[in-house]
């Protein structure tokens, strides 16, 4: 005669370890020779693409603007005004996600003597350009720079692709997607790529 199975009372069944809700559906993970060896870190995050990544932040970087002008009891915020602090927004998103965030600095002839700043990422590989629309500068002007900037980094050696990340608040893009389409390009060597938001 088999013993009969002990039930466990409710007060048991509670203090039973549960496993989190981020480890349940991970994959067992495999190690070589050793069982106690710790996973290697992956930067950005593991199985992520560096552009898909880049370009999802750019397509929330407006809801992060608005989101930082709601403060309450009158406290201090950054109001994203210009070019340069959408760019400073951008490089701070970019840390959550990027163990290493490079710049390079250089002075088109746009710019009337103000120097550029441009994202590296991937050591240099993939190139971040910040553009902000504004009274004054048209979309024919917008492209006429970014021009100026695809060759800049089409010679740049190391880097392979080159996304611009146009930051339109006010709607002054009349057909951001056209846009868009009109100024990506694709070839072996060089990818250019071209988000607007909001769209």
């Amino acid at each position: 005669m088999q013993p009969i199975p002990s039930v466990r009372s409710e007060h048991q069944i509670q203090e039973l370890p549960t496993v989190p809700p981020q480890l349940q559906s991970r994959p067992a993970m495999t190690t070589g020779p050793s069982s106690h060896q710790a996973p290697v870190a992956q930067s950005p995050q593991a199985g992520s693409d560096t552009a898909e990544l880049v370009k999802m932040l750019c397509g929330r970087f407006h809801s992060v603007a608005r989101q930082l002008r709601l403060r309450g009891e009158y406290r201090a915020t950054l109001n994203v005004e210009d070019e340069i602090d959408v760019q400073d927004l951008l490089h701070a998103l970019l840390r959550v996600h990027f163990d290493n965030v490079d710049t390079d600095e250089w002075t088109p002839n746009y710019s009337s003597g103000a120097p550029r700043t441009t994202l590296l990422l991937d050591d240099g590989r993939f190139a971040v350009i910040v553009k902000k629309t504004r009274p004054g500068l048209n979309v024919k002007d917008l492209s006429d720079q970014l021009q100026i900037d695809i060759e800049r980094y089409r010679s740049h050696g190391r880097c392979s692709t080159l996304l611009c990340f146009m930051y339109d608040p006010e709607g002054r893009i009349g057909n951001p997607r056209g846009l868009e389409a009109s100024l990506m390009s694709v070839s072996k060597s060089f990818v250019v790529d071209l988000l607007v938001a909001p769209k």
